[in-house]
């Protein structure tokens, strides 16, 4: 299953309540698949993740995996701090349906290169899932380098990386590892089009969660060789990028969603939007409006 254009990190919509709100889940499901979104991406970092429960993470998976039936694959989020929990999550991930594992590096534990070569290789082999390699040293404190990547691309079940780092020098040590078999996926939307002009497949995306289709035509520009129009497309996305850089992610962008009719919060420790972006958000949910009637 080679993985390619525009995949989202989706949100989690939540009641106001604080409990997992499936009728707008359905509703975000139903606006990517609309918007031409070619892959998904459950209980990652941007689905809050980290405050579900195993019930829950489940019940979610599962009714992405019904929704969808089969139209786009389904990635989960699986990555914990240990390899043991890993492989645990990885296969409720498969028990739920999920397609693909997501599988970050170990937060917080900062384990060696080849610590991380022996945890990726025990997960492709005991999760029971394909995965997809996943590198936000910003956020685990963990960087994945190219020559650890060069180790594992080669793993049949290994079959692709996301990488969050938007560096320049990063990414060229990055193409020469893309193949058939092993995709390259951009985690970093600002710098998404740089990366696939240089050889990556797509971008697993926060912004598409509010622009799947605007998304989807800016990958769909970019790989066919439309520079030009994918570079024009880009620019008028850039408010959009700095907004979702206000306040940590998820936060902006479920700011969004909210303004789009689409759940209602976040959990602790994660709270609302500030009031001082509260004139922003309004803007930026009326770009995503004009982007997305453009696609229609």
């Amino acid at each position: 299953m080679h993985l390619s254009g525009s995949i989202t990190a989706l949100a989690t919509p939540f009641t106001g309540a604080g409990e997992i709100d499936f009728p707008a889940w359905q509703r975000l499901l139903d606006m990517q698949l609309a918007g031409g979104t070619q892959a998904l991406v459950v209980a990652g970092s941007t689905g809050e993740a980290a405050a579900l429960t195993d019930a829950e993470f489940g019940q979610l998976l599962q009714a992405a995996v019904r929704h969808v039936q089969g139209r786009v694959p389904v990635l989960a989020g699986t990555g914990q701090s240990n390899t043991a929990k890993t492989i645990a999550q990885t296969r409720l991930a498969r028990d739920a349906g999920a397609d693909i594992a997501l599988v970050v590096t170990p937060p917080y534990v900062r384990p060696t290169q080849a610590g991380l070569v022996a945890h990726y290789q025990a997960v492709a082999a005991q999760g029971g899932l394909p995965i997809v390699l996943y590198n936000v040293p910003g956020r685990t404190g963990c960087d994945l380098e190219p020559e650890t990547i060069a180790l594992l691309c080669g793993n049949s079940n290994i079959v692709g990386l996301k990488e969050a780092r938007g560096d320049e020098a990063r990414w060229n040590a990055l193409y020469p590892l893309a193949s058939d078999q092993f995709a390259l996926l951009s985690g970093d939307d600002p710098t998404c089009l740089r990366a696939i002009r240089g050889g990556a497949a797509g971008v697993i995306s926060v912004a598409s969660n509010v622009v799947p289709g605007t998304f989807h035509r800016l990958c769909d520009r970019a790989r066919s060789g439309r520079l030009e129009d994918a570079s024009a497309l880009d620019s008028r996305l850039h408010p959009l990028y700095e907004f979702l850089g206000v306040e940590p992610n998820p936060i902006p962008v479920k700011a969004l969603l909210q303004r789009l009719g689409i759940g209602e919060g976040l959990r602790l420790p994660l709270l609302a939007l500030s009031l001082a972006h509260g004139e922003k958000a309004d803007r930026m949910a009326d770009l995503c409006r004009r982007l997305e009637s453009e696609t229609a």
